[in-house]
C-alpha cells in the first residue's frame, strides 16, 4: 500500500487546518450560524485525525478496500459533500414549508383586512 508522502501529508495538515480556522473565523464574524458550522468542523477535525493518525487511516483503507490513503481520503470527502447536501435539503425543505405556511397565513390576514375595510 502506497505511503503519504511528506508532501501529500503536510499538504493534508495545512489544508485541513486552514478549514478549520477559516469556519471559526466565519462562526466569529458571525458570517456562519454555529448550527450550520458543526459538519465543516468536524470534517475538518477528522481529516487532521487521519492525516496525523496514520495508522487509523491505513486501518480504514484496508476496511474500505481502497487502494491507497489518498483515495480514503477522497472517499471521506465524497461522504462529506454527501452529508452536506442532505443536512441543507432538510433545511431548505423546512424553510419551503415555513414559507408557505407564511405565505398563507398572510393571504388569510390579508383577506380578513380587506374585508373589514368594506
Amino acid at each position: 500500500m502506497a505511503e503519504l508522502t511528506p508532501h501529500q501529508t503536510v499538504f493534508a495538515l495545512v489544508t485541513s487546518l486552514l478549514a478549520f480556522l477559516f469556519v471559526l473565523e466565519l462562526v466569529r464574524r458571525r458570517r456562519l450560524r454555529e448550527e450550520y458550522s458543526w459538519l465543516w468542523l468536524l470534517t475538518a477535525g477528522a481529516m487532521v485525525l487521519l492525516v496525523m493518525w496514520y495508522r487509523l487511516l491505513i486501518l480504514i483503507t484496508r476496511i474500505v478496500g481502497a487502494v491507497t490513503p489518498l483515495n480514503t481520503l477522497l472517499l471521506c470527502a465524497v461522504l462529506f459533500l454527501f452529508a452536506i447536501a442532505v443536512h441543507y435539503s432538510m433545511i431548505i425543505s423546512r424553510l419551503a414549508s415555513q414559507v408557505k405556511n407564511l405565505a398563507q397565513e398572510l393571504a388569510l390576514l390579508s383577506a380578513r383586512l380587506e374585508e373589514r375595510q368594506r
